[in-house]
């Protein structure tokens, strides 16, 4: 390992707020992955401050001493370990990795080989040994970047890791809204737009954008790898028919949800429950009055699908969401509170090819719903028209909403 680890001072960064961190350089890349490692230690110490670091079994959670050591490991596997990381996505998988700087690492942090049920039963890291774990891997990371090329293909695993980082960031956010973890003292810290001003947006009446019939580029046009970083499901860009349609300026939100679910005698959502003053939302193990013009949220597919057959709507198609996103002004085509439920099951794209994290894609492809947008707890880094975010259709843990269609 050679030079010293990149710091906050030592490091000439240019950050914007609207700056495609897909291009990030590697003083940005630097930069980012140090500001959101410390987000992920603020959320795990309250985690701690909570008592929260040995959980129950759940499916649809990870203990939270396994999601650190997995940050650490992803790191180090895609990059200290990885001889070839300058390759990017050319690189070669059967070449010989570094050892890893923890013996067990494997054994314990490789999601491809330990299934998430073994994953509460292994001998894992105290917290302590943990983060000196993260932080030699991170270090590691640091002065190897700091020695990187600028090209693309230089720094794609750099890019990755730090996408990684940022969509384990937000589900440590939504398994504390699951497991009761108090953040109300730094909400505006930890979620991405400020709460206030995300509910202040949406206490606009909605509104529709109609879109006459036309073709639409499908998909990320970084068909290689010479405009910066790009999921493998994101390609290959493709032409597709779009018929005209109508789509909601905005998401569907509390009032309108709830208004059908007490016309048609339906069970209340996740986190919401009839209090003594009306309907209350639970935030972080909070009860609080809830606001009917703040985005209707914790919803799975069935309840937006539900909505809309009532409503007489319908969800909106990738090609039709990502159209009026893309087509749209900013200003009135409001994305990025909750993510937004479509009619399509995750699949590729015409051309696809699997980039070296062949558990990223892939193994879900059938099996999975699409999202689009971005939600409250979303890194701003990780906000872009073209990502495509899944789930299974069942999941209301995740912030997860939708707005409707129609034509």
């Amino acid at each position: 390992m050679h030079g010293m680890p990149m710091s906050d001072a030592s490091i000439q960064i240019n950050i914007k707020s609207n700056m495609d961190w897909r291009c990030a350089d590697a003083a940005q890349i630097a930069y980012g992955l140090q500001d959101l490692r410390k987000k992920t230690l603020a959320v795990f110490d309250a985690y701690v401050v909570a008592d929260r670091l040995t959980l129950p079994y759940d499916d649809e959670l990870n203990p939270p001493l396994w999601e650190l050591g997995h940050l650490a490991w992803f790191q180090e596997y895609w990059i200290g370990r990885n001889q070839q990381r300058h390759l990017g996505i050319n690189y070669d998988a059967s070449h010989v990795r570094l050892p890893s700087v923890l013996k067990q690492a494997d054994n314990w942090y490789n999601s491809s080989i330990v299934s998430h049920e073994a994953r509460w039963q292994l001998p894992l890291l105290e917290s302590l040994a943990c983060k000196d774990y993260l932080a030699k891997t991170l270090n590691q990371t640091l002065n190897l970047l700091s020695q990187a090329g600028q090209s693309d293909e230089a720094l794609y695993f750099y890019r990755l890791v730090m996408f990684h980082e940022a969509m384990h960031l937000e589900a440590a956010i939504y398994m504390a809204q699951a497991v009761c973890v108090d953040f109300q003292a730094n909400l505006n810290a930890i979620f991405s737009p400020n709460l206030i001003a995300a509910q202040a947006l949406n206490m606009r009446a909605t509104g529709q954008f109609i879109y006459e019939k036309q073709t639409l580029n499908l998909g990320s046009q970084k068909s290689t790898l010479d405009a910066g970083f790009a999921f493998d499901n994101e390609l290959r860009a493709h032409h597709v028919e779009v018929a005209a349609f109508e789509i909601d300026s905005r998401c569907v939100n509390w009032g309108e949800y709830l208004s059908f679910v007490e016309t048609t005698v339906r069970s209340l959502p996740r986190y919401v429950r009839h209090g003594d003053l009306g309907f209350e939302a639970q935030q972080f193990g909070i009860w609080k009055p809830l606001n009917r013009h703040d985005v209707a949220v914790h919803l799975n597919l069935t309840d937006a699908q539900d909505y809309c057959a009532w409503a007489g709507r319908r969800l909106p198609t990738e090609a039709e969401w990502e159209l009026a996103a893309s087509s749209s002004p900013a200003k009135d085509f409001e994305w990025g509170h909750v993510w937004e439920w479509t009619s399509n099951t995750f699949a590729p794209y015409p051309g696809f090819a699997a980039h070296p994290y062949l558990d990223y894609s892939e193994p879900w492809f059938g099996t999975r719903q699409v999202l689009r947008g971005a939600c409250l707890a979303t890194q701003p880094m990780m906000k872009n028209i073209k990502y495509r975010n899944y789930f299974t259709p069942d999941r209301t843990d995740i912030y997860a909403g939708f707005r409707t269609c129609r034509l």
